[in-house]
């Protein structure tokens, strides 16, 4: 019976945080634009397929920078998340030079998880802001 509510209070943990970010994509479409292009280039460089990021770093250069431009929900203007948004956008061009200047897969892996880690970083941020 404990493992069965533990096992719920987790169920219902996972669901809030699903939720959470669901409502953040639907209030600031420019995240979700570039979360599409995130998830569609890194998981694949995780498992060694480059091609990939070597093929959209520049359209995910555009979509960090669009996201700094679009309308931020007022909820989602905060320092913290304005300062986030910027590094996404300057690591986003980084990851850009690195890919157009035939950077090393390693480097490209290390630069590119770099930039996810920030786009999370902003997703947390979101859903502390909406708390």
């Amino acid at each position: 019976m404990k493992h069965l509510k533990a096992f719920l209070v987790l169920v219902l943990i996972v669901v809030a945080n699903s939720v959470s970010a669901q409502s953040t994509f639907d209030k600031w479409p420019a995240i979700k634009e570039f979360h599409e292009v995130m998830s569609q280039t890194f998981h694949p460089a995780e498992e060694g397929n480059f091609a990939p990021i070597k093929a959209r770093s520049e359209e995910m250069m555009k979509k960090a920078a669009m996201l700094l431009k679009s309308d931020i929900p007022a909820e989602f203007k905060t320092n913290a998340i304005l300062a986030s948004a910027e590094r996404l956008q300057l690591k986003s061009k980084a990851l850009h030079k690195l890919v157009t200047s035939n950077g090393s897969d390693a480097a490209i892996l290390k630069s590119i998880t770099d930039l996810h880690d920030t786009f999370h970083e902003i997703v947390g941020l979101c859903s502390d802001a909406k708390k």
